[in-house]
Formats: C-alpha cells, structure tokens, sequence
C-alpha cells in the first residue's frame, strides 16, 4: 500500500471504486494517529537515520558490491522502524526523498514497487518479479548490470522467498483437497492476481477441478488470467472485497476457498467480515485458508522506504484473533502455522 512520501508517482485511490483498501485506511492501521510525535525522538531519529543513508552513499561512492550495500541498508532500516516505531511514518519521507534512493530504484522489482505502474501496490506483476516469471523477463533484461544485481538480492530476501513458498503452498493445497473431493471439487480464490499457483497444478492438469474462480478487482490481472487458462475450468472474474462482503456475486459455494495476498491490506474488522462470508460459502467439510506477512519481516523497512510497500503485518495471536472472531464460538477444525522463515504465517478454518 502507499505510504506518506513525497516522491510517490501513482497515489491509489481505490482499485476500482469499490474496493475497501485505500492507502488511508492501511496507513491508519500501520502507523495508529494518536498523541503528537516527540520532536526530541524525532530529532534524534532524524540525525540516525541521516547517518544511515550518508553510510549508504559513501559506500556507493566507493563502489562497494551492491549486496552489500543494500543488506547492510536492510537492516539498518528495519533497527531504525523497530527502534522509532511512534515516528516512523515520518521518517519515510525522508529515505524516499534522499538522493541514494534513485541508487536502488536501479532494482526493476523495487522500481516497480515504488512507482506503481498499476496505481496500486503488491500488483501481480510486481508478485512476478519474485516469482522470476518470464512475463517480467523483458522488465529485467532492460535494467542496467547494477539493476539486475539489485534485483538478484531483492528477489531472494527472506519476504519474498516466503512468497514463493506461498504459492508452493496453495498449489498443494488445491491438489490435495482435489484428492480427498475428487473430479467435482470447485475453489474459490480471492484477490486472484494472475493465479500463478494454477501453473503447476496436477489437479488442473488432469482434470481433476469441476470450477477454480479467480476473483481480481484489477481488470488486467482477470484479463491475464483469462488468457492464460483459457480452455480449462479456471473462471476468471472481476470482484472486489465490498463486493463479497455485500453478496454481489451468484458464487454458490466451494470445497476450498483462499485469500494469500489480501489480508496484508485489511483491517481487523474488515478481515473478519470477509473471514466470515467466506465461510458461509464453504461446503460442509470445506477450508477456508488466509495468509498474512507476519511480523518476523526483516525487510519491512526497506519495503515501506524504497518500495513504497506498507503491509498490515501480522502476529501468530493477531492471527488466531481474526479467527475466533470470525467463528464466534462456532465450532470449527482451525490452525495457525507460519511458513519455512516465519516471513508469512497462514490460518486455515475447515467447516464441519
């Protein structure tokens, strides 16, 4: 999502003029207005930080190697958010701004993150650059040697190798309950992008999905998805969270239903209102399985300076706060369990 800056090219209003998620709203839930900023903190967190980018710009200046340069920035940004959280917001600003930014926006993924090509932040086409998918390959040849450097690094950061086992993850997950259904089983996946998961599916393959809807509120991800599957059982379709939340859609109900990228953007109450409607349109025996950057993140400073990426991140007890919510006593199979390197952390509710 897009955060306080200066230098920001595309501010998002909403997707569509539908959807919930506006830059306001995850900004508010991020970074809570409340008593005013402690000029003294600021002060001091202002001159750490200066200290922190001048660092980065001598380095440059001597040509260190880029893998360097940007591991030691990582981590210094992260120290910084953790250590000035009640300031933070605006200190963001003030890394977007400064001169050595335009050394990273070299990478193409940080680049694109940072400008939004398609008015929104965590767009499909940014998720395919983690991936490494051969639809970016074009993006990543036009980038200078020090870009495609950058890109090397950034790509194989611990958030984006967990994205990665996400999509791992929902590829086995759609094939196993394909297994345990058989050739009828029909899911449901919310906030779809360009289903990359579908790609490796041996249930997609062998004909083992009766109906796979990829709900997208962005016009190009459905018409990508379309094109891409066209000829097999996968139902792109354009949808937004307002319009799930309002029953807008003729759905009818699915063996499993997920949400991987979505609930990074949704406020609590939000997430729960969704949690819950996508358990209304379960079948018995059904599950429901969302995903959340946790906040173990290490390079969520660096995301929300240089990418212009603000993330709602998430903790195991956050998690297991929307779920109780969600159920409100009803009784339910459910679990929370964090991926490989704790970067993204999942929660699941099977219907009896």
């Amino acid at each position: 999502m897009v955060t306080k800056g200066r230098s920001v090219k595309n501010p998002l209003a909403a997707f569509d003029g539908q959807s919930l998620i506006t830059p306001t709203a995850v900004n508010r839930e991020v970074f809570p207005s409340g008593a005013p900023a402690d000029e003294r903190q600021l002060r001091i967190a202002r001159d750490e930080l200066t200290l922190i980018l001048q660092v980065a710009s001598q380095q440059i200046q001597a040509d260190r190697s880029p893998d360097q340069i940007i591991d030691r920035l990582i981590r210094s940004l992260h120290e910084s958010r953790e250590k000035y959280r009640a300031v933070w917001p605006d200190l963001i600003p003030m890394v977007q701004d400064h001169p050595v930014a335009a050394y990273f926006h070299n990478d193409p993924f940080t680049r694109w993150s940072f400008e939004k090509p398609r008015g929104y932040s965590g767009d499909a086409s940014l998720i395919d650059f983690i991936y490494g998918h051969p639809d970016i390959a074009a993006d990543v040849e036009r980038a200078s040697p020090l870009g495609r450097t950058l890109y090397e690094y950034t790509r194989n950061a611990p958030s984006a190798v967990a994205v990665r086992e996400r999509r791992d993850l929902l590829t086995r997950t759609v094939d196993e309950t394909a297994a345990k259904v058989g050739p009828e089983t029909e899911v449901l996946a919310v906030a779809a992008g360009h289903l990359r998961e579908a790609e490796t599916s041996r249930a997609l393959r062998e004909g083992g999905i009766k109906r796979w809807v990829a709900l997208d509120q962005d016009p190009l991800s459905v018409g990508r998805t379309m094109r891409d599957f066209n000829g097999t059982p996968i139902d792109a379709m354009d949808g937004s969270v307002r319009g799930l939340l309002k029953n807008a859609y003729s759905l009818r109900q699915f063996d499993l239903i997920y949400a991987a990228g979505l609930y990074d953007y949704l406020a609590d109450k939000v997430a729960v209102k969704l949690t819950q409607t996508c358990l209304s349109m379960l079948k018995p025996g059904g599950m429901f399985l969302f995903a959340n950057f946790s906040t173990e993140v290490p390079d969520d400073g660096y995301m929300e300076t240089m990418m212009n990426w603000t993330l709602l991140l998430r903790s195991q007890s956050e998690m297991w706060s929307i779920i109780e919510a969600s159920l409100e006593g009803q009784p339910a199979e459910k679990n929370v369990f964090f991926g490989a390197n704790r970067n993204i952390i999942y929660g699941t509710i099977r219907k009896p």
